[in-house]
């Protein structure tokens, strides 16, 4: 069991920045047109463990299909950092692509397939 412990990260300019408690478990990696296209390995943390420390009103925004999903990036240098969206619950979740996090290996990490292609 990996622990939870609080992870900075950001985009690879540095112009946007966030800190996310999670543990490294339970990472996706989806095979939907969007995410099979990004390459993003996913952890999902509810929305009172994921901080903005900068860029928050200057990521760019992309939705598509039922636009439920708001996939944000740094409109300097592209990267998709993190997404957000609810669930059917009603729960706000912050989709963190990991790959993003300082300090983490992703060749080390063990992600599954979610089967986003069938939604």
């Amino acid at each position: 069991m990996s622990e939870t412990k609080t992870w900075t990260g950001g985009c690879h300019c540095g112009r946007i920045r966030f800190e996310a408690e999670m543990a490294l478990e339970g990472l996706k990696i989806c095979n939907c047109s969007f995410c099979q296209k990004r390459g993003s390995i996913m952890g999902f943390v509810p929305e009172n463990a994921f901080r903005m420390l900068s860029g928050e009103n200057e990521q760019a925004e992309y939705e598509f299909n039922k636009k439920v999903i708001h996939h944000t990036f740094c409109p300097t240098c592209g990267i998709g950092s993190h997404s957000y969206g609810t669930t059917p619950s009603g729960a706000t979740m912050v989709a963190v692509n990991v790959r993003c996090l300082d300090g983490v290996e992703a060749d080390k990490l063990t992600p599954t397939l979610f089967d986003g292609k069938s939604l």
